[in-house]
């Protein structure tokens, strides 16, 4: 008998689905909302968009390409132990003579340009949204949503809207590379700006300092080690992305690697996987010790220096002026 309950509370719970009613066709609503309004109203507009990192995306990999092999050695070798010391450039000259040896140069520069490409245009659209986010609550809760979204949404479901309405090629990659890469270096430009403590601000104030000049001499300086976490972050996501933009038309050792997948050639996709690894792994320690050291200049050291020393001053100021009243 109890049996027989259960199997009518589980009819009635079954019967109860919405699906038994039938399946609201939502895909067919977004198809025929992209294809027939969304695609024809702003294609136009966005095929716009594209110009300027066309014309970055191209100058980059002119340049890259066109450098001799022994010039672009020297040069990242320098940087490299500028940034970040000698160990880290002996790996990085290693590292590209490695590359050329293997066969995967030209790649390697092609991936090279799409990736400085996607953080570039990632820092001007990011530093100032996370800025506006460090000073508004209300930008800060619209943003953070959106960010949300677009760090929870699988990066293969960003293909589908960008073909659509960029088409294919290497510039549909980065712009996919851009909207995955960019949340990161968003939210932790808003953090480093909020963690900056109030009272330097505050003796930024009392000095007459305006909103700007505490932004750019006061704030952005002591948060930089932060913000340039953020561009870490956000470049090595936008490497993680160079073989999943090979799949819209990207070049590059992305396009080594899905080749040698779709082949079935597990050596020459390995070629590419090592081209992306080596490059990582140099740019990860050059990024991190630029953070390690502030990458902030005299210039913009000493007005934060200053704040703290004003600070200090107008302590002391006080103190002095408390002891002269009670003598």
């Amino acid at each position: 008998m109890a049996s027989e309950d259960v199997s009518r509370i589980m009819q009635i719970a079954d019967y109860l689905r919405p699906s038994h009613f039938g399946y609201l066709p939502l895909d067919a609503w977004i198809e025929s909302a992209v294809k027939g309004w969304l695609v024809p109203l702003f294609r136009p507009f966005f095929r716009t968009l594209q110009w300027p990192i066309e014309q970055v995306l191209s100058g980059l990999q002119a340049l890259f390409l066109s450098v001799p092999f022994i010039v672009v050695l020297v040069l990242a070798g320098l940087g490299a132990w500028r940034a970040a010391g000698r160990g880290v450039a002996l790996f990085t000259i290693v590292s590209l003579f490695l590359l050329d040896w293997i066969g995967v140069w030209n790649e390697t520069m092609v991936t090279l340009a799409m990736i400085v490409t996607s953080v570039v245009f990632c820092i001007v659209l990011g530093i100032p949204l996370g800025i506006a986010a460090a000073r508004s609550e209300r930008t800060a809760a619209v943003l953070r949503p959106v960010l949300d979204i677009m760090q929870t949404i699988p990066s293969f479901v960003y293909l589908v809207p960008i073909v659509m309405l960029f088409g294919v090629g290497m510039v549909p990659a980065v712009i996919a590379t851009i909207i995955f890469a960019l949340p990161p270096l968003i939210r932790l430009t808003n953090l480093g700006i909020r963690q900056v403590q109030g009272d330097l601000v505050e003796a930024g104030r009392a000095f007459g300092s305006t909103p700007r000049q505490i932004l750019w001499e006061i704030q952005l300086p002591l948060a930089m080690r932060t913000i340039m976490a953020g561009v870490n972050q956000t470049l090595m996501l936008a490497l993680s992305m160079a073989v999943i933009g090979a799949l819209i038309g990207a070049g590059g050792l992305g396009l080594t690697v899905y080749t040698g997948l779709g082949r079935l050639n597990v050596g020459y996709a390995a070629v590419g996987g090592l081209g992306i690894v080596l490059m990582a792994i140099i740019l990860d320690r050059v990024t991190q010790a630029l953070g390690e050291k502030g990458f902030v200049s005299s210039r913009r050291r000493k007005p934060a220096a200053a704040a703290e020393k004003r600070k200090s001053g107008a302590a002391d100021a006080g103190k002095a002026e408390t002891t002269l009243k009670s003598v």
